[in-house]
């Protein structure tokens, strides 16, 4: 029988527990003004939330993949925005320079992405370029004693108010994907580079997203993270990594949304008895639990496996797809139980029902994630 240690069952009650005390109690509010706090990010710095899987050396504590796991599933039961911190600090830019960067490099950056002092962020997306990573537009020019960056990026996760992250660009659009390189950016310093918020968005609201335009911002030459070319590669590598971490996100909001369907099933009373008595809620719970326990599993072993060094792709592709349909799922049924109420923002279960739509796409939507897992599973490409 699977279980957690001792150690990790306290990583999971401080997560739980500072979800609870410093994010609910003021997060309607801030979700009805779309607010963003840094010092909110200061904090889980503190208590190592962005220091798991990072060699103590540069300041991590020791812990892997599945503790912060453990603890972004706790913070996305209570709020599904503040989960991606731990993306954008953790296990996108410090985990990619620990392992790409070089040695100023690291002393440089990785140190205030744990804190939480410096806001992080990666930027691949583009208007025309999703999934389809390797048909960005924005491209890099060597000047001599710099690079001079052209282009934008859209729907990058804390671009408006990040301090240093990940920027993907060609520097030899004719090697095609092998032309790609990883650059080390700082916008609020860039001279050429425009960075605006993103307002329009269906849920997530107390995460910032934004764009960047790049207009022959010039960067240094040590901004180049690995070698010239090495950005696709960097990019899969990282994306292999986040992904893990929007699949406990979505694990934590359908147990979000389970835990608060079964409450509010059995004090609603219909009928003479409260709805949790009645077959068809029963049933609908009954899914939820299961599809989240499954979830759960999954992805607690693509965490495991990748605490272990083993191949991961495959089944870190097969626990995100899981865990992103079982929170729309478990959202969708949560809003049905609640009736009228669900359709109200006095309840948590619409913004389940918005922030779970988001994780069908970030990170590689649901049709990729089939797409690797039918890829290996068929024999076309190796699990990596």
């Amino acid at each position: 029988m699977f279980e957690l240690t001792e150690e990790q069952r306290l990583v999971q009650e401080t997560a739980r527990r500072f979800a609870e005390e410093d994010i609910a109690p003021t997060l309607r509010e801030e979700e009805s003004k779309h607010e963003f706090r840094a010092d909110r990010v200061t904090r889980m710095g503190e208590l190592g939330f962005f220091a798991c899987v990072l060699p103590e050396e540069l300041g991590g504590n020791g812990m892997g993949f599945l503790e912060s796991v453990l603890m972004a599933e706790q913070i996305a039961r209570v709020s599904a925005s503040w989960r991606v911190q731990f993306n954008m600090q953790n296990l996108g830019p410090a985990l990619a320079v620990a392992r790409y960067g070089s040695d100023a490099q690291k002393e440089k950056y990785i140190p205030g992405w744990i804190s939480g002092e410096k806001l992080g962020f990666f930027a691949m997306t583009e208007p025309s370029a999703g999934s389809d990573v390797s048909s960005m537009k924005t491209y890099a020019t060597d000047g001599g004693d710099h690079w001079a960056l052209h282009g934008s990026k859209t729907w990058i996760s804390n671009a408006h108010v990040g301090d240093a992250g990940l920027l993907y660009a060609y520097t030899d659009k004719e090697k095609k994907h092998k032309g790609i390189s990883a650059f080390i950016i700082e916008p609020k310093n860039l001279e050429g580079c425009t960075a605006t918020a993103i307002d329009t968005k269906l849920g997530l609201h107390c995460s910032p997203t934004g764009e960047f335009v790049f207009d022959g911002a010039k960067i240094p030459k040590d901004a180049l993270l690995g070698e010239e070319g090495d950005g696709f590669k960097i990019c899969m590598w990282q994306l292999n990594n986040t992904r893990i971490n929007c699949a406990a996100g979505a694990l934590g909001v359908a147990g979000g949304a389970l835990e608060l369907s079964i409450n509010y099933a059995n004090e609603r009373i219909q009928f003479g008895k409260p709805i949790s008595r009645h077959q068809m809620i029963q049933a609908q719970i009954a899914d939820m639990v299961v599809e989240h326990e499954a979830a759960r599993l999954l992805v607690y072993r693509a965490a495991w496996l990748k605490d272990q060094n083993r191949p991961n792709q495959y089944e870190t592709s097969v626990a995100k797809l899981a865990a992103s349909e079982a929170a729309v799922h478990a959202a969708n049924e949560c809003m049905k139980i609640f009736g009228s109420y669900g359709y109200s923002t006095e309840y948590p279960a619409e913004r389940f029902y918005r922030d779970a739509k988001s994780l069908q796409i970030v990170e590689g939507t649901s049709n990729v994630q089939k797409m690797i897992i039918s890829s290996v599973a068929c024999g076309f490409a190796p699990n990596r």
